[in-house]
């Protein structure tokens, strides 16, 4: 089987990245987060995302074009850490009998993790509206009025949100 011209032209880029910049962005990722595996396991990703992309980049600034990917992927390490701090403290409030087991523990996390992602994925008024309705339990008027938007847009607002959530579902 012969590999495309493009898809080659993709991994000699990669390759060359990898290369000539790879020790620099653990470095750079280094002095962000403080913590060398952190930081190699970043770097890792980052050269992940550049070899599942469909087509090649054209790419002018190489450092830039590095730590433009890597910067997202320190917000989700990042936002990852902060849910797991949080998700521990409440286990950690618990009564013994009522702990979830480890497994349980990890399932939970990781939908934790998903849950914020798909929320993050959503524009600001769409997961507005959305949190509005299933945590604070409003009514679609009472959204409409707080957000100052149509009683139509708030139901395609939370429509929208649904139909993340239930692919989000089907995902896992």
């Amino acid at each position: 089987m012969t590999v495309p011209v493009v898809r080659l032209a993709a991994l000699q880029q990669a390759r060359d990245l990898y290369n000539n910049h790879h020790g620099w962005l653990q470095k750079w990722l280094y002095c962000k987060l403080g913590n060398t595996f952190d930081a190699a396991d970043i770097a890792q990703d980052v050269f992940i995302r550049i070899l599942t992309r469909r087509h090649p980049p054209q790419i002018e600034k190489p450092r830039a074009y590095l730590s433009s990917i890597a910067r997202g992927l320190v917000v989700d390490h990042w936002r990852r850490r902060e849910l797991e701090q949080t998700w521990l403290e409440i286990l950690a409030t618990l009564p013994e009998p009522e702990a979830p087991t480890p497994e349980s523990r990890l399932i939970f996390l990781e939908t934790l993790i998903e849950i914020d992602r798909v929320l993050d994925s959503l524009k600001p008024a769409v997961r507005t509206a959305f949190l509005l309705a299933q945590i604070d339990g409003l009514s679609c008027p009472q959204i409409a009025s707080q957000l100052n938007v149509s009683r139509a847009t708030v139901e395609r607002y939370i429509a929208k949100a649904l139909r993340q959530c239930y692919a989000l579902h089907f995902e896992v």
